[in-house]
């Protein structure tokens, strides 16, 4: 897999482009100034962009604007973004453009190798990585809307999904079995006001793209 990093701290820098290189992918470029980060992203095109939120010059949202005008250009770029914190209006942004192949964890996620190369992966292909502590960001501001009339287990299983998890998974982590979870994301579907017809990834499409807009 090919991989453009945009990251202005060197250290860091250095471990990803090590550790991505010793999981087998190929670090085409990097970038450790905003400025950089399109030229580099148009140059290579690679599989997936893992980005900085805040780089120089400014250390506000250089790296999150460069993913942005980079997936306007290159439609369908997978983009994975790290933060040092939740920051609610940055993954608003980075989902406004449609979650597929889209990515946001905190940096300490990083540290956990297979987690931080599952998700890479994940986003790679198309799909989404969201931080457990983002996703809870996203479901605990809303107030006053159809997530209101979830049970605890549904919001539990919508929170699953929304982080990627696919039915297998989620049951394991909840210790249910798999028709369980079928049954309780039908109702998560429905109550959302979402077709229950979609299964796996568009499914999961579906729900971010309700927990963005709504």
């Amino acid at each position: 897999m090919r991989v453009v990093i945009a990251e202005d701290n060197a250290l860091l820098r250095e471990g990803l482009v090590l550790l991505l290189t010793s999981a087998g992918h190929e670090v085409v470029g990097v970038a450790g100034s905003g400025p950089e980060v399109l030229p580099a992203l148009l140059t290579h095109r690679p599989d997936v962009a893992v980005l900085d939120v805040r780089m120089p010059p400014g250390f506000r949202d250089e790296g999150l604007r460069a993913a942005i005008a980079a997936r306007r250009e290159l439609p369908g770029l997978p983009v994975l973004v790290l933060s040092q914190y939740v920051e609610e209006s940055y993954a608003d942004e980075l989902l406004a453009g449609g979650a597929s192949g889209v990515g946001y964890l905190l940096k300490d996620r990083v540290g956990r190798v297979d987690e931080f190369l599952d998700a890479l992966e994940r986003v790679a292909a198309g799909g989404t990585a969201l931080d457990p502590e983002v996703v809870t960001e996203l479901l605990t501001r809303r107030r006053d809307d159809p997530l209101d009339t979830l049970t605890p287990r549904e919001r539990e299983v919508l929170k699953l999904m929304a982080e990627g998890h696919d039915n297998t998974t989620i049951a394991k982590t909840l210790v249910v079995t798999e028709r369980s979870v079928s049954k309780h994301i039908g109702n998560v579907l429905l109550k959302l006001g979402l077709s229950p017809s979609d299964s796996g990834h568009r499914r999961v499409l579906a729900v971010l793209a309700y927990l963005n807009n709504s």
